[in-house]
């Protein structure tokens, strides 16, 4: 798993905009968040992995044990509760959004750096972003 620490920038997104309609997300704030670059930094202290994204809008830090739930804190408002798994090479997050389906987020590596693939299971929607390196 050491190989995923690091610090990203987003490089390109997939199919952003209709992974967030499915999930009801308003017109307006789908399209602030894909015009937004975040960088993520990943670490692990301790068997707590911290997920840090910074935009220019906002930044959120998270601070989680695998196997146990934690609470995220939408832009909405809304609350999610979720659990982060390590599986293979990858931190594998799943979330119970506020109209009772599942989100998936799988951080992995990929040759240029960090894929981050995003499902929505209720619609089937898929996103991806892809991100660099920029430092381990």
């Amino acid at each position: 798993m050491a190989q995923l620490i690091g610090k990203y920038q987003l490089e390109r997104n997939e199919n952003l905009d209709g992974y967030f309609k499915a999930l009801g997300v308003p017109f307006v704030a789908r399209k602030m968040m894909a015009a937004t670059t975040p960088v993520v930094e990943i670490s692990l202290n301790d068997h707590i992995w911290t997920i840090k994204t910074s935009t220019m809008i906002r930044t959120t830090e998270l601070h989680i044990k695998a196997g146990e739930e934690y609470e995220e804190v939408m832009p909405s408002g809304d609350v999610l509760k979720s659990v982060l798994s390590v599986e293979d090479d990858r931190l594998v997050a799943v979330s119970k959004v506020p109209d009772g389906s599942q989100t998936t987020r799988t951080y992995s590596i990929i040759d240029a750096g960090m894929l981050l693939t995003l499902v929505h299971e209720k619609s089937g929607e898929t996103a991806k972003r892809y991100f660099k390196r920029l430092s381990q």
